[in-house]
């Protein structure tokens, strides 16, 4: 039996609000992002999850706790955190983000590349299908984790999954379905 996958973003940080690419940094969710948290709790109130997995990072663990209902349980997972950026962590995001496709192979100094990522994210999956036999799991994650989902699960290259990203097309939804098979 297939695992339905919905994958959610965390909710603002002032680093996103000052257009800052936290990577590794762990800034909490700003008031925003507590208000965007409670208004996805919302938007998301008749949908049902066995479990929902999240970064053990502040943003999006803050996340995971205010959106989901008393009861479901919340399991935080290093393997969902975004794409470490090394010395780069927390610098300007008109630094970071034009790099980001350029290291998909190679690494940020001192840091990961995307294939890093997907080599975690591949782990995490693995992990699901041995211990979900089926069943609705959410995610609340970063940009690389989603980015990856797009390349593992929907067959997407990585230049298809970079120019595609709702982040530049200014898309938000509330969750995107990926089906783990």
């Amino acid at each position: 039996m297939p695992i339905v996958i919905t994958y959610f973003p965390h909710g603002a940080t002032a680093d996103n609000e000052n257009k800052i690419s936290s990577g590794w940094s762990d800034p909490p969710l700003s008031e925003k992002g507590k208000q965007q948290a409670l208004e996805l709790k919302a938007q998301i109130k008749n949908r049902q999850y066995d479990v929902v997995f999240c970064s053990d990072l502040k943003r999006a663990s803050e996340t995971a706790k205010l959106c989901f209902a008393e009861g479901t349980p919340i399991v935080e997972d290093s393997r969902l955190r975004e794409c470490n950026y090394g010395k780069l962590n927390g610098a300007p995001s008109a630094v970071v983000e034009p790099l980001q496709e350029q290291r998909i192979k190679e690494r940020f100094d001192g840091g990961e590349c995307y294939e890093d990522v997907r080599e975690r994210i591949f782990g995490f999956l693995e992990f699901l299908k041995q211990n979900n036999e089926n069943g609705s799991v959410a995610i609340v994650s970063h940009k690389a984790p989603q980015l990856i989902l797009d390349v593992l699960l929907k067959g997407k290259t990585w230049e298809q999954a970079f120019a595609e990203d709702w982040r530049k097309q200014g898309a938000w939804q509330p969750g995107w379905e990926y089906i783990l098979e």
